[in-house]
C-alpha cells in the first residue's frame, strides 16, 4: 500500500511534464499552461534547457515578472483553441525562430524556445511543426516527430493545416 505524498512533494511534480524537442539545432520545450503556483517548477525546467523565450499561445495564466527576472522574454501570441495560427502570428513566430536560431539553425549556445498553450497539445505543437517544416522536415514527418514525444498533439483541423502548409523559404528559414 502506497502512502500519499506530503504536500511539499506533490507541489514539486507536474501532471504533464514538459516535452523537449530538438532538430538540426532547433530546440523547443512544449508544455501546458503554468499557474502562478506551478511556475517555479516550470522555471526549473526552463533553466535546465536554457530557455530564452516563452511563447504563450493562450490567455495569460501567470505573471511575467518571474520569467523576466531570469532573462526570459515573453511573447503573448494567443489564438483560438483547436485552430491553426493566423498569418500574423506565423510571421512573428518565424521571425523569432530565425532570430534565436539563425537561417541555418546554428545554435552554438544551445538556446531553447519554450511554447505553451492550455494543454500543450494543439497551439504549441502546431507552432513547432511550422518551424520544423521551415527548416526542412516534411509536414507529416513534423507531426509524427512531435506526436512521438507528445502523445495526442495536433488535432484533425490543425493536421489539415500542417498538411497544406507551404514553406516560405527555399532553403533554411529566411523570414525577415
Amino acid at each position: 500500500m502506497s502512502r500519499p505524498l506530503p504536500s511539499s512533494a506533490k507541489s514539486q511534480r507536474l501532471i504533464t511534464p514538459p516535452t523537449f524537442l530538438e532538430y538540426q539545432g532547433l530546440r523547443f520545450l512544449i508544455f501546458d499552461a503554468p499557474s502562478n503556483n506551478t511556475l517555479p517548477i516550470y522555471l526549473k525546467e526552463m533553466e535546465r534547457y536554457n530557455v530564452k523565450d516563452v511563447v504563450r499561445a493562450c490567455d495569460v495564466t501567470y505573471q511575467k515578472k518571474p520569467l523576466e527576472d531570469k532573462g526570459i522574454a515573453i511573447h503573448d501570441w494567443s489564438f483560438p483553441d483547436g485552430a491553426p495560427p493566423p498569418a500574423h502570428i506565423v510571421d512573428q513566430w518565424l521571425r523569432l525562430i530565425q532570430q534565436r536560431f539563425g537561417a541555418d539553425g546554428a545554435n552554438p549556445d544551445k538556446n531553447t524556445i519554450a511554447v505553451h498553450c492550455v494543454a500543450g497539445l494543439g497551439r504549441a505543437p502546431i507552432l513547432v511543426a511550422i518551424a520544423l517544416i521551415e527548416y526542412g522536415m516534411s509536414p507529416l514527418d513534423s507531426v509524427q516527430f512531435i506526436r512521438s514525444k507528445r502523445n495526442g498533439a495536433i488535432n484533425r483541423k490543425q493536421l489539415q493545416y500542417v498538411e497544406t502548409y507551404r514553406r516560405r523559404s527555399k532553403g533554411k528559414c529566411t523570414i525577415m
